[in-house]
């Protein structure tokens, strides 16, 4: 039997509010413009952590560090990054990009498969969303390893942005 209280509001559409929740800062205002300037910002942060934690750095365009945030917090050898939960954040926080990091607590500096894998996948889900993924840098003990450097940003973005635009030009021609 349905409750009067559940039939009255059967039919109504929720409105659904999300704000970001604003705390005291924690960083500068460091503008970072290398993997190096990365790591120096953040490897004291990191040094202790016994597990990996992922994160992401969201960015002005000025490339001003808004925030930080914690994406996951995993075991001694994984973390999992899904781009929904990369993405909260910097759609909160209006971010004009983003450079994803981790640690390696083994302090080997090497990506793994799903390392590559889930830097390409937030690379495309960037590019699709118009916050593109900078750099995915791995931190290590007292040395980091930029994913952009080796080649691993910025490859599958460029096909999908040539994608995009092949389909723009094709609807284009159709009078969409």
């Amino acid at each position: 039997m349905i409750s009067e209280k559940s039939e009255k509001y059967a039919d109504e559409l929720q409105v659904v509010r999300i704000r970001l929740v604003d705390s005291p800062p924690l960083y500068s205002k460091k503008k970072l413009k290398s993997p190096q300037a990365v790591y120096q910002f953040l490897s004291d942060e990191f040094s202790s952590l016994d597990r990996e934690m992922g994160c992401v750095l969201n960015l002005k365009t000025n490339g001003e560090v808004i925030n930080l945030n914690v994406v996951s917090l995993g075991s001694l050898n994984a973390s999992i990054m899904e781009p929904r939960e990369v993405f909260k954040s910097s759609i909160l926080s209006n971010a004009a990009s983003i450079i994803l990091l981790h640690n390696h607590p083994s302090g080997e500096l090497q990506p793994s498969e799903e390392d590559v894998r889930v830097t390409k996948r937030i690379g495309a889900a960037g590019e699709m969303l118009g916050i593109p993924l900078l750099d995915h840098i791995i931190l290590g003990q007292g040395e980091y390893m930029s994913l952009r450097e080796a080649g691993y940003v910025g490859i599958k973005e460029e096909k999908l942005r040539n994608d995009f635009q092949s389909m723009k030009e094709e609807r284009k021609e159709r009078g969409r």
